[in-house]
């Protein structure tokens, strides 16, 4: 039984430190043309300018659902690391498109966000693509407001 578990947890940490399945060309001139793009203040991805609004308990109920089923393994939402970090004060520290994107494309940020490399090498594990949709996303975003206060 502890092989059996040893061998379920060794597998996932690879699975979670894997490959995106995107190969990168090799050289170091197409990633840094890649970052001199990069708009640190709304990542990269869809969402450009994305406005909260007033907040919605509704969508935040919805994002409860979201979070528990999704995150909830990984991110506490307490300033406390789990494996990722913990989510308290997040919509404080980071505009509501930065968040968006990242929770819908986190394997580019990753690669040119020069504060999210920083966080991987203090999780070692990189966030995996959930594959959340465009509402999905909001919603989690909305329970996160919920999380740092909004009413």
């Amino acid at each position: 039984m502890k092989k059996l578990l040893l061998f379920s947890c060794c597998t996932a940490f690879l699975f979670a430190c894997g490959s995106s399945g995107t190969e990168e060309s090799g050289t170091n001139e197409s990633k840094s043309a890649d970052v001199s793009t990069y708009d640190p203040h709304r990542g990269e991805g869809k969402f450009s300018d994305y406005e909260a609004g007033a907040f919605n308990a509704t969508l935040a109920s919805q994002g409860k659902a979201v979070y528990e089923a999704k995150c909830q393994s990984c991110h506490k939402l307490s300033d406390e690391r789990l494996v990722g970090p913990g989510w308290k004060g997040i919509t404080e520290r980071r505009t509501p498109s930065w968040i968006l994107n990242f929770i819908t494309n986190p394997d580019p940020m990753i690669d040119k966000d020069p504060q999210l490399q920083a966080q991987l090498e203090i999780c070692m594990v990189r966030m995996p693509n959930q594959n959340l949709s465009d509402e999905e996303a909001k919603n989690l975003f909305e329970y996160m407001r919920q999380n740092d206060g909004a009413q």
